[in-house]
């Protein structure tokens, strides 16, 4: 498999961790990086709150000692404070490549013309791709977006276009629009689309990667030139291994057993609290217990015990309730995690659909700090 070429990045294989509010941080991304190479790309940053100082993004900014490559996704709506977020970004963060988020479908985001609705005011688009790539100097700037807005209201080869004369490194497509949110099938036949008429710089695709088996399927069907995952490695951060060896032709390894896949939930939760403090950590790490458990014959109980954790060492004790010898189920992969649900209409601002043009956008667009 070729390896991926981001502006100076060399990202083999050419898979790309999505970056999911609450759950990118630094000790997932460094977990999930023991298990393969890639891009590790943070949760979301929002641009204003960046430039303000604002302590929680900040906090979310901030990459484990000896992280490499530095990755993180900014979210803006205004050129002006996307520009200095991105040399803030370069010069004192120390990043590696910057994500753009154009692909968020949640109201709090959308119902403000940000998000995966912004793409539909294509020169608004265009001035914060352009101002991001402007300020990162070398640095490379990928810009992610969903098909559209609905069926009715698409603009992903648009998008995919603007960005790649605005001197995008690379676009990311998650092959559904914002209407259908996380439901249904992600529709793979647009990133084929896409890459056909986006041809200077890698299309990445995005939606619907389960197993090793799913990558090599996407990029067979669709000629993209890496994969972005996003909740198909909710509670598998080995996901990146299987899909290592998949993408270099070498046989695939197993996964954990419920004996493991407790090792592994004993370590996440001592990377958070070492990161984040006990407190916060803890918090942190309670949603993930079932992901992990997904598909395993583990009782209620002991599930909802693990949802309530209130330390390391009641971590510990629930791990050593488990059946350490019960293998990993095999349909557990191909199970839905994370967000689900049905199509939902979009939330936007009044009049939004009226015109493909803005000036801007309310000031309040631009104080999302978070895409969750």
């Amino acid at each position: 498999m070729t390896p991926l070429s981001i502006g100076s990045l060399r990202v083999d294989p050419p898979v790309v961790l999505a970056p999911m509010a609450g759950v990118t941080n630094a000790p997932f991304r460094a977990l999930c990086r023991r298990y393969g190479a890639g891009l590790y790309v943070s949760e979301m940053i929002g641009a204003r709150a960046l430039v303000d100082g604002e302590p929680k993004t900040l906090a979310n900014a901030a990459f484990a000692e000896g992280e490499t490559p530095r990755s993180i996704q900014l979210y803006g709506t205004d050129p002006l404070y996307i520009g200095r977020a991105a040399r803030l970004l370069v010069d004192e963060h120390g990043v590696d490549h910057i994500d753009m988020n154009f692909g968020c479908p949640v109201p709090k985001v959308t119902r403000h013309g940000g998000g995966a609705a912004l793409p539909w005011k294509i020169d608004l688009f265009a001035r914060i791709v352009a101002a991001a790539v402007a300020n990162a100097g070398p640095v490379p700037v990928t810009v992610k977006f969903r098909m559209g807005i609905d069926d009715h209201h698409l603009t992903y080869l648009d998008a995919g276009r603007v960005a790649e004369e605005a001197g995008a490194a690379a676009v990311a497509l998650h092959a559904r629009t914002a209407q259908q949110r996380y439901s249904g099938s992600a529709r793979w036949e647009a990133i084929a689309a896409l890459k056909e008429t986006v041809t200077t710089i890698p299309v990445l695709g995005n939606g619907d990667i389960w197993t090793a088996g799913d990558s090599l399927d996407m990029m067979g069907q669709t000629g993209c030139d890496g994969v972005v995952v996003g909740r198909g490695c909710l509670g598998r951060p080995w996901l990146f291994g299987e899909l290592s060896a998949a993408l270099a032709g070498d046989p695939i390894p197993a996964p954990p057993s419920l004996g493991e896949i407790g090792e592994i939930m004993s370590e996440h939760v001592r990377l958070l609290v070492d990161h984040f403090g006990e407190r916060h950590g803890i918090n942190l790490f309670r949603r993930h217990p079932s992901w992990y458990l997904k598909g395993f014959p583990v009782g209620r109980e002991i599930r909802d015990r693990f949802s309530r954790v209130a330390d390391i060492a009641e971590v510990d004790h629930l791990v050593s309730l488990l059946d350490p010898d019960i293998p990993f189920p095999p349909e557990a992969a191909q199970m839905v995690r994370g967000h689900s649900g049905g199509a939902r209409s979009v939330r936007l601002p009044y009049g939004f659909l009226d015109s493909r043009h803005a000036e801007g956008l309310g000031r309040e667009a631009d104080l999302v700090t978070s895409g969750g």
